[in-house]
C-alpha cells in the first residue's frame, strides 16, 4: 500500500517530526543527492545490497536486478545499497523504464548513476552518490534483496518509509509511520498559515507563540 503524505509535506518536515517520536539520526548522507534539482520522491523502501564480484553468469548476467524489478509494486521506492562503492553505475535508464512502468515512485541510491540525462527525461526521480558510465556487470552484483540494509548511513528495512527531495533523503521506521505521517501533515497544513503571517509583518515571537511552528 503507497505512503500517503500530503504533497505539501518535505524531507525536513518529516525529520522534524521523527525528533518528536526520539529518532534523530535517520537522514542519508549528503552526498546522496537529486540527480536534478526539484525532484521529490515518497514510497516504501524496496532494498536491494550490491557487493563487490568480478564473476558474472555469461547467459544471465543481470538476473537478480531483473527479478527485483520485478517484484516492484506501487508506492515502492527502490533502495540500491552500495557501501558506497563507486565501482560502477547502479542505475540507469532502462531500469528506471521498467521501475516506472511498475508503479515504482523512485530510485535511491548510495552508489553512482547513469543515463542521467535520459533518466531525467523519463521524469523518474532518482538521488544517488554521483555518476558513472560503468555498467555494474563484473564489477559489482546482487547479493540479496528485500533485506535489512545500510544506505547512505542508514538502516533501511523493507517497508520503510522514504521521502527525497532536495533537502536530502529520510527513511521513517515502519513502526513509526503512522504517528510521524499524522505531525507531519499537520506541520505541513500549519505553514501555509505561519508563512503567510510572517510575510504579513508578524513579529517572529507572535507567530512561534501561536503555532508553535518555525
Amino acid at each position: 500500500m503507497p505512503w500517503n503524505l500530503d504533497p505539501r509535506v518535505r524531507s525536513a518536515m518529516i525529520s522534524d517530526s521523527l525528533d518528536v517520536v526520539g529518532v534523530r539520526n535517520n537522514a542519508m548522507d549528503i552526498r546522496v543527492s537529486a540527480l536534478r534539482p526539484g525532484m521529490r520522491a515518497v514510497g516504501l523502501a524496496a532494498t536491494v545490497q550490491f557487493v563487490p564480484a568480478s564473476e558474472y553468469d555469461q547467459k544471465d548476467p543481470y538476473g537478480a536486478g531483473i527479478d527485483f524489478l520485478d517484484t516492484l509494486q506501487p508506492g515502492e521506492i527502490a533502495i540500491i545499497a552500495t557501501g558506497g562503492e563507486c565501482l560502477s553505475a547502479f542505475w540507469g535508464e532502462l531500469f528506471s523504464a521498467a521501475a516506472k512502468g511498475r508503479g515504482a515512485t523512485g530510485v535511491v541510491a548510495d552508489g553512482p548513476l547513469r543515463d542521467t540525462e535520459q533518466v531525467v527525461g523519463l521524469d523518474f526521480p532518482a538521488f544517488g552518490q554521483g555518476t558513472r558510465p560503468y555498467d555494474y556487470k563484473g564489477r559489482m552484483r546482487i547479493e540479496a534483496i528485500r533485506i535489512p540494509v545500510i544506505c547512505g548511513g542508514v538502516e533501511i528495512h523493507p517497508g520503510d518509509g522514504v521521502i527525497a527531495d532536495s533537502d536530502g533523503i529520510v527513511v521513517v521506521p515502519s513502526a513509526h509511520l503512522e504517528k510521524v505521517s499524522e505531525l507531519a501533515n499537520a506541520r505541513a497544513a500549519t505553514e501555509k498559515t505561519v508563512l503567510k503571517d510572517l510575510l504579513s509583518g508578524k513579529s517572529v515571537r507572535e507567530v512561534w507563540n501561536a503555532y508553535g511552528v518555525l
